[in-house]
């Protein structure tokens, strides 16, 4: 069971089709999103249509919530992937949930924390590392000590902001070079230090 459970209680969840817009640019942010099941994707909007994504969440996470807690107009969209049930968290519902479960704070103030972190590491991949470098910077996050980034090709693309075309490519070169082994959903690193060495080639 989520940690975040207690946002849930006594409210009804929120069904989002595939494709269905959650939350959007420059809204108002009166909640922020606990999501119950599914894949969503959130993302910046140039005013010439163009995206970047910024991160996909799944089931058990918290979305929108940087903007809520900031009170300012929300900087990013996001977007059902698949089949979403979400539960939308006002101040007054997470106001009682922190009454009723105090305990609930800590580890809020940790996932915020860690919300500014990664957005902090994506402006500077953005701003200063090529693609490969964002590339193996990403696997390297998503690995966390394991060797294993359980996620797909086109998720990662998403992440690090080029196409799952050129994260095929990329990948194909490092497979023959025995820096990692690719399987359907999942990448395996074999060769960590060459792509650290290759993650902050860039910097």
């Amino acid at each position: 069971m989520s940690q975040w459970q207690p946002l849930a209680q006594g409210r009804t969840p929120r069904e989002y089709a595939p494709g269905q817009l959650i939350y959007l640019q420059g809204a108002e942010p009166t909640e922020f999103y606990y999501l119950l099941s599914g894949t969503a994707r959130s993302f910046l909007s140039s005013p010439e249509g163009e995206e970047r994504v910024l991160a996909l969440h799944r089931g058990g996470g918290l979305m929108g919530e940087a903007s809520f807690f900031e009170g300012c107009p929300r900087v990013s969209s996001a977007v059902a992937v698949t089949r979403c049930q979400a539960v939308a968290v006002t101040w007054a519902a997470l106001e009682r949930a922190l009454e009723q479960h105090p305990r609930l704070a800590i580890p809020m103030l940790r996932y915020l924390s860690h919300t500014v972190g990664q957005l902090s590491r994506q402006v500077n991949d953005l701003s200063f590392r090529g693609a490969e470098g964002r590339l193996a910077a990403q696997l390297l996050r998503e690995a966390d000590g394991t060797g294993l980034a359980s996620l797909t090709q086109e998720e990662l693309g998403f992440r690090v902001g080029v196409t799952r075309v050129t994260v095929a490519r990329i990948l194909r070169r490092w497979v023959a070079q025995g820096w990692v082994e690719t399987g359907y959903g999942a990448i395996r690193i074999q060769d960590g230090k060459a792509l650290q060495e290759v993650s902050l080639a860039g910097e």
